[in-house]
């Protein structure tokens, strides 16, 4: 009924039950989460719309787009103040490693993301790491979980209640917690490329120098 200027909302604003009568802008955030039908669709409810993509996660066709000036393309290359660029290692799967990595920054009193994206086997994980590491204090979340006790675990976590949360990937948008920096991402050749860089944000998000460790399975790279 045009009584409305703007509309914030999920997916569901593709559904073709909703009209937008003077549709001017479309402002498509965390561009990553959305499929090339899904973007094409959106610019279809209005001639002429103006569509304004943002994410943090290079994208390939959207990228190409731009090079190729179909579309304009503008870039934050200036982080905020004091921020330090994040340490990526990527190694084949070694617990001993894990332990040290763990061990480093519970040391400088900051906490970690333990990244398990198995449900069935978080549990064991879980319990693997507490054997191995007996005086640090793990907790684990994933989306199954009752949301009242996901809720708490998220929130104990940011009291620092307990050092290393072991998760799915869960915390792969909207989790902003400064003392949290370092991430072990394990299996880390089961996730794309776009994915990984959002998980490596969830750590440098303070003053202090942030880790991301990347852990696969197979063949040592290191060897070749």
């Amino acid at each position: 009924e045009n009584k409305v200027n703007i509309i914030i909302g999920t997916h569901r604003l593709l559904s073709n039950d909703l009209k937008y009568p003077k549709l001017g802008l479309v402002i498509i955030d965390e561009e990553q989460k959305f499929g090339v039908k899904q973007k094409e669709k959106l610019k279809q409810f209005h001639e002429n719309v103006h569509v304004l993509s943002m994410s943090a996660t290079p994208i390939p066709r959207t990228l190409s787009m731009a090079l190729s000036s179909i579309q304009e393309i503008s870039l934050i290359q200036t982080p905020p103040e004091n921020r330090k660029k994040i340490i990526s290692f990527v190694l084949k799967m070694d617990w001993q490693k894990v332990v040290e990595a763990i061990q480093k920054e519970v040391n400088r009193g900051g906490q970690i993301y333990f990244l398990h994206n198995e449900i069935s086997t978080i549990n064991s994980t879980y319990e693997k790491l507490k054997v191995l590491m007996p005086n640090i204090k793990f907790h684990f979340a994933h989306g199954q979980m009752a949301s009242h006790l996901l809720g708490k675990t998220v929130r104990d976590f940011y009291a620092h209640e307990f050092d290393c949360l072991i998760c799915t990937t869960i915390i792969e948008n909207g989790i902003d917690m400064p003392n949290v920096n370092t991430i072990i991402v394990q299996k880390a050749q089961n996730f794309g490329l776009g994915q990984l860089y959002q998980l490596r944000g969830r750590v440098g998000r303070a003053k202090r120098q942030a880790y991301a460790y990347f852990f696969y399975e197979g063949k040592d790279l290191n060897n070749k």
